[in-house]
């Protein structure tokens, strides 16, 4: 690759509650992945991410979810499909109205968690999200390589984006391994690092088991909850860097 997107989750609090570091992870990351209230986040948290977001150049993205707080949107949900897509379409604006009174705007979206997990194999529910952004307008969809989601974005006539994740571990399918699973996390920067490195030179990632993927992906997302997120953050970056591999936002 000539260049790499790092995504990560951002403005993930709720009220009082903080979670991760936002202004540390805004200075490493080039697309901020921001929770637009129904898993994580609330309206001034939301607005507060746009404004250190936009004052870094930083793209910002609507990190839909199902409605569940209580289980930060981890649990899979049999929602209706048309009410999925209205939820990603109401996600989407509510944060598009906190970037517009940033001084920025939404410039794509990507699902979180078990919504995200479940568009990996669940057409309706891929169509669903697709047709929530459509209905928003036409803004690029971040995803799993091989996902129905980013077939069913190709289909409606968007851009799919696809990616490929830092601290999780990868299945010799191309999925991710289920988190409380063991490897699930990588925790070691090192190991962190060297998955970049690879991704961005190679183009590859390894499984569990051992087995090397191909992957075009062209964003790599770093989590802000895992464990010394902002040290693996930097560590990345800076290897991305020295390596003379560019660190771009993909959409601007």
């Amino acid at each position: 690759m000539s260049g790499v997107d790092l995504n990560s989750d951002l403005g993930e609090g709720f009220g009082v509650w903080r979670l991760g570091d936002d202004e540390a992870l805004l200075d490493v990351v080039t697309s901020a992945n921001v929770a637009c209230g129904f898993h994580a986040g609330d309206a001034s948290t939301m607005r507060a991410v746009c404004a250190a977001a936009a004052a870094r150049g930083v793209a910002v993205g609507a990190q839909v979810s199902y409605r569940d707080l209580a289980g930060f949107g981890r649990r899979f949900i049999d929602v209706e499909p048309d009410r999925l897509a209205d939820e990603v379409l109401y996600q989407i604006g509510a944060l598009a109205a906190c970037a517009r009174a940033a001084g920025t705007r939404v410039s794509y979206v990507k699902p979180h968690g078990a919504l995200y997990n479940a568009t990996v194999h669940h057409e309706a529910q891929a169509a669903a999200v697709v047709n929530g952004v459509r209905a928003f307008g036409d803004l690029p969809i971040l995803g799993l390589p091989g996902s129905r989601l980013l077939a069913a974005t190709a289909a409606a006539g968007l851009t799919g984006v696809e990616e490929a994740f830092a601290d999780r571990g990868y299945t010799p399918q191309g999925t991710l391994v289920p988190r409380g699973e063991p490897e699930a996390l990588l925790t070691d920067t090192d190991a962190v690092v060297a998955r970049a490195l690879r991704l961005a030179q190679a183009g590859e990632i390894v499984a569990v088991d051992g087995s090397v993927l191909a992957t075009p992906a062209r964003s790599l997302c770093l989590h802000g909850d895992t464990p010394g997120a902002v040290h693996h953050a930097r560590a990345v970056r800076a290897a991305l860097d020295g390596a003379g591999i560019a660190v771009v936002p993909f959409a601007t």
